[in-house]
Formats: structure tokens, sequence, C-alpha cells
């Protein structure tokens, strides 16, 4: 059987964490699509933004996005934008399952704070306004984070939490 799962969340949600270890106890093939991306463009994102800008990162996240219609029996960790841009979400909903990790912005907060300059989109966001800029981009993304197949609580994940959700997908 073929399983395609994405994973969407804002920033800080745990994609990349939990991605590698339920990827590897269902025996799956996990990648990020973010580490994708720069290796494509052999910069990181932070880059990218600064020097393309983020209408080019997000051409580049749409094409790699897309290579994924080729694969299968994989977990792809998306970045935080990428369901929020271009028909993206359509596209995965039409690939595969999407799950979303959903967190608070005080916990997002709390997972940030101290990699706000590998983080583009609060590189330069004032430490004092970095909760309110979360609680707002996270009410931006969110209409779209809930188009998931299935909405995960990070405070309630372990290494189980998608097997069973998987199990009953195959």
């Amino acid at each position: 059987m073929n399983t395609k799962i994405f994973l969407i969340g804002f920033m800080g949600s745990g994609k990349t964490h939990w991605g590698k270890i339920w990827a590897r106890k269902n025996k799956l093939a996990f990648y990020d699509l973010d580490i994708k991306i720069e290796r494509a463009f052999r910069m990181k994102i932070t880059e990218i933004f600064e020097k393309k800008g983020e209408e080019k990162f997000r051409e580049m996240e749409r094409y790699h996005l897309r290579k994924f219609g080729h694969r299968d029996n994989f977990l792809l960790s998306c970045g935080g934008g990428t369901p929020c841009f271009a028909d993206n979400m359509e596209w995965m909903k039409g690939q595969g399952k999407i799950f979303y990790l959903k967190a608070t912005p005080e916990k997002i907060l709390e997972h940030v704070m101290h990699e706000t300059e590998q983080r583009p989109i609060i590189k330069d966001v004032n430490p004092s306004e970095l909760l309110f800029f979360i609680q707002r981009k996270l009410a931006e993304r969110e209409p779209f984070y809930l188009q998931a197949d299935f909405v995960l609580d990070i405070n309630e994940l372990n290494e189980n939490s998608l097997s069973l959700l998987i199990k009953d997908m195959r």
C-alpha cells in the first residue's frame, strides 16, 4: 500500500522532530521540504529569503513539493507556510493524508524563541513583540492548517501517535 503523509503546522510545532520518529517507527522514508530546498539552492532558508525573496522561495517550495507526486511510502515535514501558498494544500490532499500539528502560540514561542536567526519570518521581529507576531501569523495560517485530514494537539503526541492512524489508512 502506498502511504504519503504530509505534516503541516506552524514553525516550532515539532514537524521535523515527530516526523523523524514516526517515519522510522512506521517504516516510511522521511523528508524535510526545507532541507530539500536548501540543498537545491545551496543556501539556508534565511539566505534564500534575503537574497532571492519570499516569492522565489515559494516558487521553489511548490516545485519541490510536486516532486513528491512520484514518490511512495514517505512522511514529509512541510514548511510552516507550505499549505498557505499556491494550490499546495489541494495538491497534498490529492496525493495523500495531511496531519496538522496544532500548537498554542505560547508553546510555539517557547520552541522558537532561541532560534529566531534560523527562521526567516521571525528573524527581524522585536523579541518583545514575538508572541503577538506568532498569534497574528498563526491566525492567518490556521484556516489552511485546519483543512488537514487530521489535527493532532502537540501536547498529546508520543511515538505511537501516528501509528494507529496510519494503520487505519492502509
